[in-house]
C-alpha cells in the first residue's frame, strides 16, 4: 500500500510517498512543493493544489497522512497561512478518494523518537536511520513529510493487527 505523508506549509510543503508492505517501508518519492511569496495568496493556493494534485495523480496513494495544524500563539499569521495551505491540501486529497489521516506533531515525534518534543535534527536522524539513508534528509520539510508517512503507515499496520486479533 502506498501512503503519502504531508508536512503542510504555504511557502514550502514537504511530501513523501512511501510503499508499505510485508514489514518494510520504502521511499518511492519525496520532495517539496513551493510557492512564490511575492504572489497573491489565492494564486499560491492554486499553485500548491496543482502541484499536490500532480503528486497524487502520479502515485495514487491509498492513504494521505497530514500533520495537524500547530502554531505558537506568538505567530498567528503563520498559523492562518498554514491553515489555508492545509485546507487546500486536504481538499485536493479528498477529491482523489484517498483515506485521510491526521497526526499531531507530538504524536509523530513521540512515535519516531520516544520524545514528543524532539528537535528537527532528531527527526531527520530518526528518518535517516529508519530508511538507512547515507545522509540526513533535506530540507527538514521532506524529513517531516517522511515522518508523517512512517507514522501513518505504522498506524495502519497496527490497526490491521488489532483487527486480525
Amino acid at each position: 500500500m502506498d501512503v503519502c505523508g504531508i508536512d503542510p506549509g504555504l511557502g514550502t510543503t514537504g511530501y513523501a510517498v512511501i510503499r508499505a508492505g510485508a514489514g518494510s517501508l520504502n521511499i518511492i518519492e519525496a520532495g517539496v512543493l513551493t510557492t512564490n511569496s511575492r504572489t497573491a495568496i489565492d494564486h499560491r493556493l492554486i499553485e500548491l493544489a496543482d502541484g499536490f494534485r500532480e503528486v497524487l495523480r502520479q502515485w495514487e496513494p491509498a492513504v494521505v497522512g497530514v500533520e495537524q495544524l500547530y502554531a505558537h500563539y506568538k505567530h498567528p499569521r503563520t498559523a492562518v497561512q498554514m491553515a489555508h495551505a492545509r485546507g487546500v491540501l486536504l481538499e485536493t486529497a479528498a477529491r482523489t478518494g484517498a483515506s485521510i489521516r491526521h497526526f499531531s506533531a507530538t504524536h509523530i515525534k513521540r512515535y519516531l523518537t520516544g520524545n514528543g518534543r524532539a528537535s528537527k535534527l532528531q527527526i531527520q536522524r530518526a528518518i535517516q536511520t529508519a530508511f538507512n539513508l547515507a545522509a540526513l534528509p533535506e530540507p527538514n520539510d521532506v524529513a517531516d513529510a517522511l515522518a508523517v508517512g512512517v507514522c501513518c503507515a505504522r498506524d495502519l499496520a497496527d490497526a490491521r493487527l488489532e483487527a486480525a486479533v
